[in-house]
């Protein structure tokens, strides 16, 4: 990591994780008005990526929250939002893959923790393995029944056009360098392979709103959370990695976190949130983006 301060992007904090665009673009970053613990938010001038100030160390701490034996796995409250959520997605993949039920489809979900989603694609009919570099999340998906491989997606050396497609659900936003592994898919996926590609969306109507105070922002809730794309900084940087948008979705928005107000204030404004929910979802401002990107033809 370079000790470099004060040129055009402005001045560097010595081990700040992140010093340039992670989309790729030569632009300066320049600091925003949300402002976190770690520092304002910076954002690229030519994409809009916004970036966090966050140190290599306590980046590093921050993801230690994800090695357990549960992972990620959604709570029994959640688990029917969770297949209903799961059961959009596969149907919307298998129709832009374009394979008729029952078709052997090859599926690698990359950052995959205790295995939620690949139960959910196995059930869907998706032949799925997955790929986690959290020990006890992996070694409990492992424990399951599932093909996980413990360790990076480099690491796990897949012979090239392994699979028809592959997941990225909610990993993109931890990583300092997405570009890198965007190409190792580009590698892994079939001649016209889809990359599933679910974040949060720095540009949303949530960010312009409530700004800092968004939960997706703050790496004491949310580990790991350094780098937040929008449908332009996405779109850029799945083109400079040999992928083209096919589908892309944003929905929710949130006017308040539910520890900020009493409980009658965050049901009215849960309410308020709602009634944005669908004008969100039209204008691609939703909170949650999800991205279906196909391969380019070589």
């Amino acid at each position: 990591m370079s000790d470099r301060e004060g040129d055009d992007a402005g001045p560097v904090v010595r081990g700040r994780l992140i010093e340039y665009c992670p989309v790729g673009c030569s632009e300066a970053l320049v600091d925003t008005s949300i402002v976190l613990p770690e520092g304002p938010l910076r954002r690229c001038q030519a994409c809009g990526q916004l970036v966090s100030q966050i140190t290599a160390v306590a980046y590093t701490g921050s993801m230690k929250e994800f090695d357990t034996p549960r992972g990620t796995l959604p709570p029994l409250r959640s688990q029917r939002r969770h297949d209903a959520r799961a059961a959009k997605l596969f149907g919307v993949l298998r129709t832009l893959i374009r394979s008729e039920p029952g078709t052997d489809v090859r599926l690698l979900d990359i950052g995959c923790s205790s295995g939620a989603l690949l139960r959910s694609a196995m059930t869907h009919g998706f032949g799925a393995e997955g790929v986690e570099p959290a020990a006890q999340a992996a070694e409990f998906a492992q424990s399951t029944g599932l093909k996980v491989f413990h360790g990076y997606l480099e690491a796990a050396r897949f012979p090239a056009s392994s699979f028809d497609a592959v997941t990225l659900m909610e990993v993109i936003e931890h990583l300092p360098d997405p570009g890198a592994l965007l190409k190792e898919v580009g590698r892994i996926l079939k001649p016209n392979g889809m990359l599933v590609v679910g974040t949060g969306n720095g540009v949303s109507w949530t960010v312009r709103l409530i700004g800092a105070r968004w939960g997706y922002f703050q790496v004491a809730a949310h580990g790991g959370h350094i780098s937040f794309f929008n449908p332009l900084s996405l779109a850029m940087l799945a083109g400079r990695c040999g992928f083209e948008i096919e589908r892309s979705e944003t929905r929710r928005v949130s006017l308040s976190e539910s520890h900020e107000t009493g409980r009658v204030m965050y049901r009215l404004l849960k309410i308020a949130a709602e009634m944005l929910a669908m004008p969100a979802r039209l204008f691609g401002k939703g909170h949650d983006m999800l991205v279906f990107l196909r391969k380019c033809p070589v």
